[in-house]
């Protein structure tokens, strides 16, 4: 696999065959080039050998995980014809448009969304970082004119870092982004296990785990897989202002 930048997008040239040994690692190639954020992310399939046409859905699989955020658009390039035939067959292109060149898969992205804002930060893994992780939200929606989520975006991160340190022992990184109105809390960690959301009853009461908490605030939420780990990540609106 080889990426290169070319005019704001992540154009990525996997070179191989595509089958159920590499399928988990072409995917989370993909992911993670998305969650780089680059205006789009292409991928030149021209050689890339699929024995097996259900394989292709590989980048549906990928773009599922980055469809609610960071919403990153997946392009397929691949110049072969009967190839592209083989794509739109088994449905992938309901979700990932195929072009035959680079030229015209960029001409595709000419009207672009929101601009999104971006600041990351890393903390220790110590509990002192959990009062660094809330000054950090707190200075950077200031800055963005967001005051007013504030106080749940606190809460948000609170719960994601408190998992860190709960469950790794990963640093804290933290992404905070803002695209209009919207505003999403990541936090990275080196666990490859996915964030689950589930409630466990003791001593007859109910107790309600952090996540549950985190998917009451927010208008979605999910975990996205990285080569190294994952993404946990949380998006607000105005409507979920405390």
């Amino acid at each position: 696999m080889s990426a290169d930048a070319v005019a704001g997008v992540c154009l990525l040239r996997p070179v191989g065959t595509l089958d159920s040994s590499t399928y988990l690692g072409l995917r989370d190639s993909v992911i993670n080039a998305a969650l780089d954020e680059p205006q789009a992310v292409l991928i030149d399939v021209s050689d890339l050998e699929v024995p097996a046409s259900s394989a292709w859905s590989v980048f549906t699989s990928a773009r599922w995980h980055v469809s609610t955020w960071p919403d990153i658009p997946i392009l397929l390039v691949c110049p072969q014809p009967d190839v592209a035939g083989r794509i739109a067959r088994t449905g992938v292109t309901r979700h990932v448009s195929v072009y035959a060149d680079l030229e015209t898969a960029l001409a595709s992205l000419a009207h672009s969304k929101l601009p999104r804002r971006r600041a990351r930060i890393e903390l220790p893994h110590r509990l002192s970082s959990l009062r660094g992780s809330r000054d950090f939200v707190d200075e950077w929606l200031t800055n963005w004119s967001q005051v007013r989520l504030i106080p749940t975006a606190r809460m948000i991160v609170d719960v994601l870092a408190e998992n860190v340190l709960r469950h790794t022992r990963s640093p804290l990184v933290i992404v905070l982004e803002n695209a209009g109105s919207e505003v999403t809390i990541a936090v990275q960690d080196t666990d490859a296990a996915p964030a689950v959301l589930h409630e466990t009853a003791t001593g007859g009461a109910n107790q309600t785990s952090g996540l549950a908490v985190l998917a009451a605030l927010c208008r979605a939420w999910g975990s996205s897989p990285t080569p190294n780990g994952k993404t946990v990540w949380a998006v607000i609106g105005p409507e979920n202002r405390l």
